[in-house]
């Protein structure tokens, strides 16, 4: 991991002396210069934002009890991100595993219908990564994979597949640039068995993940050809031209709803769906980001208020200038009243996370 600057590690050492001694605002400033890549570490173990945050949580409280016998032999950063891992390793086995309905089952035919949402908490979540400071680039030389890359919708979901300490291991060895020597402290593991977890998992990352990351294929389209794309979306949904909007598809794009099981693979089987369910309402759009990832918030006419209401966050994952996957979260009340009733009965409770208002005008 990259060394800190010697008036960093002094001010943490003043820092921490002072943590130890009961000052809880010292304890606050010595943990919250890593609080935005703690939680990033959390979401990526645990694949939800809810999670994460209970996890951090959880965590930070902690490492503030355990004060006492931390022994400065590693930075508080590596100490912090060792309560975390094992924070979430806890975590996971006290639930079953987070997913896209893309990896809960087969995809539906073009005259599928979306049925009840489930709603228990197997779902992956969206990241709203800008918000919480994620920042660009690698997080250690070392690392293998970019600090947006390890939030993109495919690494995560790749992720969850994994079992946990392989999952951990890969996480500290890969995105986060520990040696193994610091990933085997971590895990409590020797690093003949890390080394070993990492293997496997990368193996599995190999078989799973695209060609070309999200973060590649955004900089070879440039800020601006992204932005056209997403304003394209935006219109096509809005004027509900469904040959617009599959002309944008891949051949093989899929078209998924958390927390709705079902999904839609192919371009006709997602013409279908859009013509039959998607394009039975008005919507309007907003721009946002998602997991290292253009979105869209999705917003439905209220037309007894003449409003339109905050109801899916689409988040793109491209393929070159097309798109390949189509993920709209949402919750189960904004489907239950899309489904039933053809109209918002609530707003998204996600907006929020990512800058959006809960509504717009009509």
């Amino acid at each position: 991991m990259a060394a800190a600057s010697p008036d960093r590690t002094a001010q943490e050492r003043e820092l921490l002396e002072a943590a130890r001694d009961g000052d809880e605002g010292a304890y606050g400033r010595l943990v919250e210069p890593h609080r935005s890549e703690l939680h990033a570490h959390c979401y990526r173990m645990l694949g939800s934002v809810h999670d994460a945050e209970d996890a951090l949580q959880d965590a930070l409280l902690r490492a503030w009890r355990g004060l006492p016998r931390f022994q400065g032999r590693s930075s508080p950063r590596s100490w912090l991100y060792r309560i975390a891992t094992n924070t979430c390793l806890d975590a996971l086995a006290r639930r079953p595993k987070r997913v896209l309905p893309i990896d809960h089952g087969p995809p539906s035919g073009a005259d599928g219908t979306p049925g009840e949402p489930l709603v228990e908490s197997v779902w992956i979540e969206p990241y709203p990564d800008e918000r919480l400071g994620l920042e660009d680039g690698l997080a250690a030389p070392e690392a293998r994979y970019e600090r947006r890359e390890s939030v993109e919708l495919a690494f995560v979901a790749a992720l969850q597949l994994l079992p946990a300490r392989q999952r951990g291991a890969l996480i500290l060895r890969d995105v986060l640039g520990f040696s193994a020597k610091e990933a085997a402290e971590a895990l409590d593991a020797s690093v003949a068995s890390v080394n070993s977890a990492l293997q496997r998992a990368r193996q599995t990352l190999e078989d799973r993940l695209p060609d070309q990351s999200q973060q590649a294929t955004l900089r070879a389209l440039g800020d601006e050809r992204v932005r056209e794309l997403v304003d394209r979306y935006s219109d096509a949904m809005e004027r509900a031209d469904v040959d617009a909007m599959v002309a944008m598809l891949t051949e093989d794009a899929a078209w998924s709803m958390p927390p709705l099981a079902i999904w839609y693979g192919g371009r006709e089987a997602v013409r279908g769906f859009l013509e039959r369910e998607a394009f039975s309402v008005r919507w309007r759009h907003l721009p946002a980001r998602a997991n290292g990832q253009p979105a869209v918030g999705c917003y439905v006419l209220d037309e007894a208020r003449d409003v339109y209401v905050a109801s899916v966050l689409d988040v793109l994952t491209l393929r070159g200038d097309r798109i390949a996957d189509v993920v709209g979260f949402s919750t189960p009340e904004v489907f239950r009243g899309l489904v039933e009733e053809r109209r918002p009965v609530v707003a998204c409770a996600i907006f929020p996370r990512f800058g959006l208002p809960e509504e717009i005008a009509g």
